[in-house]
């Protein structure tokens, strides 16, 4: 790193299970970057663990208690301070739009982006009975399982992949969702994990990308960290985050985005719901140009998408 003027990298993250296996995999990565060996990295690429308002607040949903924000809140305070000097998350759980002084940059490649459906005692998201008791505290992941079965029994179920695979698992619940990039990032995939298609559970924006936050002066950690960026992975997320910052997109809204290359260019499959799922807005837009035009791909699609809902959208999605 010392060629990078960079002589000790301090790493912040949650202290979930998840968020520790997904920061070490980015270490890993970087060191392998590097050729800098196993054994000296807990000297020279140290991880914090940082409690966020999220990870605390357990009794109620998100979107009650304030937000995606309480996820990266601590964090973005420990960068800013010079306590760390990268912050990793999901970057789903990113907000749109970052604090001032905080920069995102260098997307590692992404994991496979699609949800799970977990349901020890049933075969199958076809299988699930009548008034199945569906636990979910994501309003996207509730409001497309009403679009598709309205007879389900939804309710929240908030806690680490642990807890909640425990509560499915003991019969509280029978079945829930999770994203298979968290479930296969802790070595949790089992025969009643079952991937669910695109084009019926369309993910979450940026679901299975990692983000790396650092403060935005911070010239050499932002070069040093463009060793681990893949460029598909980037421009699918620039699309992605552009559509979810033109609808202004929170944990409150279902909101749903996945770009990918194709042959004819970037394509972005979208989609945004009323929390009940009785209205659904779906729409698929490709830019067939270069880089320079994703964000414009993201912020097109919610345009039209906001057009097909009209002005009683952002009241509904409340």
């Amino acid at each position: 790193m010392q060629s990078y003027g960079i002589n000790r990298l301090i790493i912040g993250a949650r202290g979930s299970p998840l968020s520790r296996a997904q920061t070490l995999a980015f270490r890993a990565l970087l060191a392998q970057k590097l050729l800098i060996s196993s054994g000296g990295l807990d000297s020279c690429m140290p991880v914090v663990a940082i409690t966020t308002s999220g990870d605390r607040i357990q009794d109620r949903t998100l979107q009650e208690a304030g937000g995606k924000g309480l996820f990266t809140k601590e964090l973005d305070e420990a960068l800013i301070e010079g306590r760390i000097d990268v912050a990793v998350h999901s970057m789903k759980d990113l907000p749109s739009v970052l604090p001032d002084g905080i920069a995102l940059v260098a997307p590692p490649a992404r994991e496979d982006p699609r949800d799970m459906l977990v349901s020890p005692h049933f075969s199958g998201w076809e299988a699930l009975p009548q008034a199945a008791r569906l636990g979910t505290a994501s309003v996207r992941r509730r409001a497309q399982a009403l679009a598709l079965r309205p007879d389900l029994v939804v309710t929240p179920l908030r806690g680490n992949v642990d807890t909640r695979l425990a509560k499915v698992r003991s019969g509280e619940f029978d079945a829930t969702f999770l994203a298979m990039a968290g479930l296969k990032r802790l070595g949790r995939m089992a025969p009643d994990c079952i991937a669910l298609p695109v084009d019926m559970f369309l993910p979450a924006p940026c679901q299975g990308a990692l983000a790396l936050t650092v403060r935005a002066d911070d010239v050499d950690i932002q070069t040093l960290l463009g060793l681990v960026t893949d460029p598909d992975t980037r421009r699918a997320t620039t699309a992605e985050r552009a559509f979810l910052a033109r609808l202004d997109g929170s944990c409150s809204t279902p909101i749903a985005a996945l770009a990918s290359l194709e042959p004819g260019g970037l394509a972005l499959r979208a989609q945004i719901l009323t929390p009940d799922g009785s209205k659904v807005f779906s729409a698929h837009k490709v830019n067939s140009g270069g880089a320079e035009g994703d964000e414009d791909l993201g912020r097109g699609l919610a345009e039209r998408l906001l057009a097909a809902a009209g002005p009683d959208f952002a009241a509904l999605a409340r």
